[in-house]
């Protein structure tokens, strides 16, 4: 068995990372094999400071952003890692090679006011409809809510079962990268929502395991998730940007905004680190200086 796929083992057996995670490290570590191969004629093991260096300036050559070449150099830190702490190489050479600067991005989020409007129209269409039609039309509409509500990721929300949601208690528990659960509180207001959604889907036989299915009794996928976020965020926002992920931003804003505590908001989000969750604090100063200018006398 070559490094790569011990190290692809070990990132998924043992360190538990997400299918999606191990995805994104094959591919990232197989284009900088590629490199390898093509350009120096040795592999992955072989690989110096140097090497790592001219891959930096070919990935600046294909034009990709800041971000995404700060992670592919990641993903080489981590195996690096992975094969020195195994004395397959004498050093980590992806350490300290010089990245291009990364520029601050502010999260993408979706105004309060965009949010009622959604809340609003998702909860008519739902209830104008019936049978099949009206199951997805408010499936569709929870699910944009259960984003905002709770803050999950979308991996986290196609894999939730039914019996994660606890209505009598208000909670949800998620189940998060490298398998952390948490529990989430939910909002009153979706609680009867939720009820409903259990009535419609228990209307058409539905018995699936799954919280969220499809009219044929099967989980959501991941694409039909992103592509029912994507309609709605498009149709009641002007963002460039409209994920799952965008909802979560806006889960996470909307609290700091209000005065919720930052650890706390680490907390509902899973983040490891709160240096993760801190980003969110930018775009409320950013609020907060608005104000201030549109406010104060002398601004």
């Amino acid at each position: 068995m070559d490094a790569m796929q011990r190290f692809i083992d070990y990132i998924s057996a043992e360190k538990r990372y997400s299918p999606c995670t191990v995805k994104a490290y094959v591919s990232d570590l197989a284009e900088f094999s590629r490199y390898m191969a093509e350009t120096y004629g040795c592999g992955l093991l072989d690989a110096g400071r140097d090497e790592i260096r001219s891959y930096v300036v070919f990935l600046v050559g294909l034009k990709l952003s800041e971000s995404s070449i700060h992670r592919k150099i990641s993903v080489l830190k981590t195996f690096y890692k992975h094969a020195l702490k195994n004395d397959w190489i004498p050093v980590n050479p992806a350490l300290r090679v010089p990245l291009p600067k990364q520029g601050k991005r502010l999260p993408v989020f979706v105004e309060e006011s965009r949010m009622e409007l959604i809340e609003e129209r998702g909860m008519e269409e739902g209830s104008r409809q019936e049978g099949e039609i009206g199951f997805d039309a408010f499936r569709d509409y929870l699910i944009v809510e259960m984003f905002y509500g709770t803050g999950m990721r979308l991996a986290e929300l196609i894999g939730l079962l039914d019996a994660d949601v606890d209505l009598a208690a208000m909670t949800v528990k998620v189940l998060g990268k490298r398998n952390k659960e948490r529990i989430i509180p939910i909002a009153s207001d979706l609680i009867p929502e939720i009820a409903r959604y259990r009535e419609l889907r228990s209307a058409l036989g539905l018995s699936n395991p799954c919280f969220f299915v499809t009219r044929k009794d099967t989980c959501m996928s991941r694409s039909t998730v992103y592509r029912i976020v994507k309609s709605c965020l498009r149709l009641y926002t002007n963002l460039s940007k409209c994920s799952p992920h965008v909802l979560r931003h806006t889960f996470a804003t909307h609290l700091l905004d209000r005065g919720a505590d930052l650890n706390a908001v680490k907390t509902l989000l899973g983040h490891s680190s709160l240096a993760s969750t801190q980003v969110y604090t930018h775009n409320t100063i950013e609020k907060l200086k608005k104000s201030y200018q549109k406010a104060h006398p002398r601004a």
